[in-house]
């Protein structure tokens, strides 16, 4: 398939500088990008590679005004792409084709929605439920009483445990797991006993779960995961958290049980929330830190234990001067002794 400039332009809102008959058959990175792909330019840090790159054409910001080859100027670059990246890719590959596989174990009074796909050696418990267009990938399993929303995509090696509930569009990737039982116990008699988990996981539409995510299910009542939230790889998730909607929790965060998170939040990579906290809107949680109280609304913080990042940047700064005052010290305290 090609498509012209011209068309491009009118699919993503964007004003043409240069050639709009300019033919594009594919799409590609702005490194990897040859003749007939049409790329991207979003991040300011790759400005350079717009004299260098093969592509036929760029998607740029309205703050490039010209460049070697044409271009479609638009208000968000990214969002224009991801456009275009539709137009091209057409169905996924990956997608199994619908209907049930004849190797699929599905249990009594399972309810099978339109046109969903159901693939091999997939299990689905009794008295679950599978929304309309929903596609469940080989081997995964779906516990008694699970509902699982319309147009949802569980990749394999998924398990949803008993209970459970996954709303319209959700998306998780291969072996993560929906409603394992919380970390709790007690200790009698010097040996520890568990505490039952009763409760289950709510998760809202339009959610997307990485792989090798662990959620665990509420001691009681629910673990919720808001509307548009998307969670990365190697993510865990404890009992009776709450996360609002439209939060970001990147790779090998982790939050701790009972903790409530607000909506349009950040967890960077690694991040550690203890338990029993509230985390508010729009806040920002930086890489590796390491948070043990609550944080108000519209805070950035950093470090371990976690800080203000003002604050936090000027405890680095004094870190990188230790060295110096170790020598500063010294030399004092041999002026002393002497």
């Amino acid at each position: 398939m090609k498509k012209s400039l011209k068309e491009i332009a009118l699919l993503v809102d964007g004003e043409i500088v240069g050639e709009a008959n300019t033919q594009i058959s594919s799409v590609n990175g702005i490194r990897e990008a040859q003749e007939g792909d049409i790329t991207f330019l979003a991040n300011p840090l790759y400005r350079p590679l717009i004299n260098t790159t093969k592509a036929s054409a760029i998607i740029t910001s309205k703050e490039i005004s010209s460049a070697p080859k044409p271009i479609i100027r638009t208000a968000d670059p990214s969002a224009a792409f991801t456009k275009v990246i539709s137009l091209f890719s057409g169905k996924p590959l990956s997608d199994i084709p619908a209907g049930i596989h004849k190797t699929s174990v599905i249990g009594e009074n399972v309810r099978l929605g339109k046109n969903i796909a159901i693939g091999a050696f997939a299990v689905i418990e009794a008295n679950a439920q599978i929304g309309d267009n929903a596609v469940i990938y080989p081997h995964v399993y779906i516990g008694g009483n699970a509902k699982i929303g319309m147009d949802a995509k569980l990749y394999s090696g998924v398990t949803v445990r008993e209970g459970c509930t996954l709303g319209d569009r959700v998306i998780i990737h291969s072996n993560s797991v929906i409603g394992s039982d919380g970390f709790g116990y007690i200790k009698v008699n010097g040996s520890y006993q568990k505490i039952p988990q009763t409760g289950t996981v709510y998760i809202e539409d339009d959610v997307e779960i990485g792989s090798n995510v662990s959620i665990d299910r509420a001691r009681f009542g629910k673990t919720i995961i808001g509307n548009g939230t998307k969670i990365d790889n190697l993510v865990q998730i404890a009992h009776n958290v709450s996360i609002g909607a439209n939060t970001i929790v990147v790779s090998q965060a982790g939050v701790s049980g009972s903790t409530r998170i607000g909506r349009d939040v950040i967890l960077a990579g690694q991040a550690g929330i203890v338990g029993h906290i509230e985390i508010g809107d729009n806040v920002i949680v930086g890489a590796q830190a390491g948070v043990t109280k609550s944080v108000p609304a519209n805070t950035v913080v950093l470090g371990s234990p976690a800080n203000s990042i003002s604050e936090q940047k000027r405890i680095f700064a004094c870190l990188h001067k230790l060295p110096e005052l170790f020598r500063t010290v010294k030399s004092i305290k041999d002026k002393i002794t002497k």
